[in-house]
């Protein structure tokens, strides 16, 4: 039986993650839930699952998710905690063999950090945590025992088509380089004219997936490919320049392997996020994870191209901070966090996200990310100059 903490339960990884381990339930039972604004769909889970402790942002909120999860003698079945002290908790407790790591952007940093300095079953689906911290995150990995199984689609594909010994060197594993798969989102045909009078709505109408809004949006600008791509880079130890983005419509091939023999492997199936999930949780056994199998016949033809810059300008800025290192990386994710909360939100437009971001790289003036401090003092310092731009 493993006891899993869920960090971020109410967004999509953190559902499907829950729809795996209900299929198990001699496999898997939920130890802590956690939650940011989604107060009420938290509450039902906890109704269903009675994990000893849920997570929410703030006080207030606290308090409201007690009430709604009260049991029949008035007491709450699970302790309500809040705040950053309480996701690190839940993240590191001594009881927990395994941790989903779900929330989105940097605020999921300092949680999955706890998780593995407890070195505990990481699954991370939080790539922000690694865009911003990865040299800290990886030694922390490999100084604390961690295990480290990547949940997004590409990097589970990846992991999935290296050998079951790789031990992070491309050159002694024969790796020529590494290719990412991506949708294109929404715009993928759009008229590039088109692209600054994009709707928040049009941008999170996903083609293939079904995410949150803020990731949708990072499918339309490509930006998360970007960071994607910086992840990759910190999970198998590949230089940037031997990680290239395909233009893949369908999603069915979730990313290649290419070795110097001439091999390119990859990793097919439909696009549903419980498959690498179930990989994840029960790895290295396989697992049913509800997925309908993948129909090749009824499939058909499938269509791969490079993607143009001049539509995915984010993806290029992804790799100029790759390759810039030091914390251009942090200034990157910072920078787009705001710009997309700015376009959620009607303050900017869709083609301003990119904008914003070059102009704060531009102008970074960059430090050593020697400590969690750093890295959190650069992206705060990358969120201001951001949001001095949009005001």
């Amino acid at each position: 039986m493993q006891l899993v903490t869920v960090l971020g339960a109410t967004g999509s990884i953190g559902v499907n993650t829950l729809d795996v381990m209900a299929r198990h339930p001699d496999r898997f039972r939920a130890f802590a839930l956690t939650a940011h604004t989604r107060i009420d769909l938290l509450a039902q889970q906890c109704r269903r699952w009675q994990p000893r402790y849920a997570v929410v942002a703030n006080h207030q909120d606290a308090q409201r998710l007690a009430e709604s999860i009260q049991n029949g003698s008035g007491s709450p079945a699970t302790k309500v905690l809040w705040g950053e002290e309480g996701l690190v908790e839940v993240a590191a407790h001594p009881d927990v063999g395994t941790v989903m790591a779900a929330i989105v952007g940097g605020a999921g940093l300092v949680p999955t950090m706890a998780a593995v300095h407890a070195g505990k079953r990481v699954l991370l689906a939080n790539k922000e945590a690694l865009v911003m911290a990865g040299a800290l995150f990886m030694e922390g990995v490999r100084s604390c025992g961690a295990t480290l199984l990547p949940i997004d689609s590409e990097h589970n594909a990846i992991f999935q088509c290296l050998p079951p010994d790789y031990r992070g060197d491309p050159q002694a594993a024969g790796i020529r380089r590494i290719l990412l798969s991506a949708s294109g989102g929404p715009f993928r045909t759009i008229e590039l004219e088109q692209l600054p009078r994009v709707t928040p709505e049009q941008a999170c109408a996903h083609p293939n997936w079904r995410m949150g809004r803020k990731i949708s949006v990072d499918s339309a600008t490509m930006m998360n490919k970007g960071l994607e791509l910086l992840e990759a880079c910190w999970l198998f130890g590949v230089e940037v320049q031997q990680v290239d983005v395909v233009i893949h419509a369908e999603s069915i091939v979730h990313s290649l392997v290419e070795y110097v023999d001439g091999s390119l492997l990859a990793q097919l199936g439909n696009p549903d996020m419980r498959t690498p999930i179930a990989h994840a949780l029960n790895w290295p056994q396989r697992l049913e994870s509800g997925v309908t199998p993948l129909d090749l016949i009824g499939a058909g033809a499938l269509h791969f191209s490079a993607p143009e810059p001049a539509r995915y300008p984010c993806l290029g800025l992804a790799r100029e901070a790759g390759e810039a290192g030091k914390d251009y990386a942090v200034a990157l994710n910072a920078a787009n966090e705001v710009a997309v909360a700015a376009f959620l939100d009607g303050k900017i437009g869709f083609c301003r996200i990119a904008e914003i971001v070059a102009e704060i790289l531009h102008r970074w003036e960059a430090s050593e990310p020697q400590d969690l401090a750093v890295v959190q003092a650069s992206d705060a310092r990358a969120r201001h100059a951001a949001l001095a731009l949009i005001h």
